[in-house]
């Protein structure tokens, strides 16, 4: 009888346990399963857009250069699928390749700013496309993709884009980084500034002197939060201010900078500015080129600050190692040590200079 009491008890024992595993697995596979295999986001244009949950395959669309900019910040330029534009497929673009050697075998889908091949980028089969206009939003959405609208108008509107492009990568921890970065570069870089006395803030122009345009409206913020005063300011009523030769004896900035290289030998030589106060005193600079045109809208807006404060102030900012800011950010952000070369040719206004020395 006591046999038969204790086999009864290791029996059920033996099923209680049995049970327990049983419900173990079952409560393992439900986990599986309810694991979501999509989420949804909110773009810049306030549209709700549905995502995988992991994003293997990034395209671009438009300008293309910029929104590299973004991915490449946060880690996942191995990911992007399509190549550089054709007015970007050149030498002056070269880090662009440089920072991701395999764009130069991805297929190009655009010549120009605007207007992708849809068909080609379908092809491509994109987890998502960034892209900064809302009408090629609607066309990539219509075409059953996803499509996230990037929008960068004001300049701390990198933050914001940043910061989207973190959540649909699933790269929020490096967004993050960046935005810090970006807000201690402003708050070291105005700390200075605001002791600067107005009268001893030069008078910067950035321009492209071939067109005679003062290009990109970004570049009034930048010039005046690294303690100049940009003389296309008050003329600028959109983002591109065409002037004369008259407006610019009027302006008669003391430091230029220009959108390449070759500039700087045609403002230098043209006899119709050699009066202004820029080209007496020699200084007339090109913007540095890395990823992108450090002047414009880039997620390398943080060094273009500091090189700004740097050449408008060189005693003041003669502390600010701007060889090792560069080293740090594309170490940290692009995964990639810039070599003595590389930093040299990138503050000359990028490879086309070297390449012609």
């Amino acid at each position: 009888m006591k046999n038969f009491k204790l086999g009864l008890t290791l029996m059920t024992a033996f099923m209680l346990l049995l049970s327990l595993i049983t419900l173990a697995g079952c409560s393992q596979e439900k986990a599986v399963d309810t694991t979501p295999a999509n989420r949804t986001v909110v773009d810049m244009a306030g549209r709700e857009v549905t995502l995988p949950a992991e994003i293997q395959r990034i395209a671009a669309v438009g300008p293309v250069p910029v929104i590299n900019t973004f991915i490449f910040t946060v880690g996942e330029k191995d990911k992007i699928v399509n190549g550089l534009p054709g007015f970007a497929d050149n030498e002056r673009w070269k880090y662009q390749k440089v920072f991701a050697p395999h764009l130069a075998n991805q297929p190009r889908i655009q010549e120009s700013r605007t207007d992708p091949n849809i068909e080609e980028l379908i092809k491509l089969e994109p987890d998502v496309v960034f892209t900064m206009d809302k009408q090629m939003a609607t066309t990539v959405a219509n075409a059953n993709l996803n499509a996230v609208f990037l929008s960068w108008t004001e300049p701390e509107d990198v933050k914001q884009t940043i910061s989207l492009v973190g959540k649909v990568l699933n790269k929020k921890d490096l967004a993050d980084e960046y935005i810090k970065y970006f807000d201690a570069t402003l708050a070291k870089i105005g700390q200075v500034v605001a002791a600067i006395p107005e009268a001893k803030k030069p008078r910067v122009l950035y321009a492209n002197m071939a067109t005679m345009t003062a290009p990109h409206e970004i570049s009034d913020w930048w010039i005046e939060t690294a303690g100049g005063k940009s003389v296309a300011k008050a003329d600028r009523a959109g983002q591109q201010l065409q002037f004369s030769v008259e407006q610019l004896l009027k302006w008669d900035p003391e430091i230029i900078i220009v959108s390449t290289p070759q500039e700087v030998q045609l403002v230098n030589e043209d006899p119709r500015f050699q009066k202004i106060t820029a080209v007496v005193n020699k200084k007339v600079y090109p913007t540095p080129m890395g990823a992108h045109v450090w002047a414009h809208r880039t997620a390398e807006q943080p060094l273009s600050l500091m090189w700004a404060a740097k050449t408008f102030h060189p005693e003041i900012f003669n502390n600010l190692d701007l060889e090792q800011e560069m080293t740090r950010h594309y170490q940290q952000f692009y995964g990639y040590t810039v070599d003595k070369t590389g930093i040299k040719e990138i503050l000359a206004g990028g490879a086309v200079l070297t390449a012609k020395k």
